[in-house]
């Protein structure tokens, strides 16, 4: 599967974990190319803080478009160093 956003790779990997309709991509699978980091945090009750990156690819910036749990609940143990994407990124075959 890959994610994939203004005709841009962003990840790929068939070692997917699915919660909540999200697709999370094992962390080393990101394509760093097209990623830069932000400062934006948000809290899940049951997942815990998670981390935001903003997308650049071809000058366009994807502000927040990729999340992360870098120290997760034990709930959602099976999503540490895994990112999913929102904001018009395409996970397809």
């Amino acid at each position: 599967m890959k994610a994939v956003w203004n005709g841009k790779v962003l990840a790929e990997s068939d070692d997917l974990v699915l919660v909540e309709g999200n697709q999370y991509f094992p962390m080393e699978s990101l394509n760093r190319e097209h990623v830069t980091y932000s400062n934006h945090k948000s809290t899940c009750p049951w997942k815990g803080q998670a981390s935001y990156f903003s997308l650049l690819v071809d000058g366009e910036l994807n502000q927040d478009a990729a999340w992360y749990y870098a120290d997760p609940k034990p709930a959602a143990a099976e999503i540490k160093n895994r990112v999913a994407f929102w904001k018009g990124v395409k996970i397809e075959p």
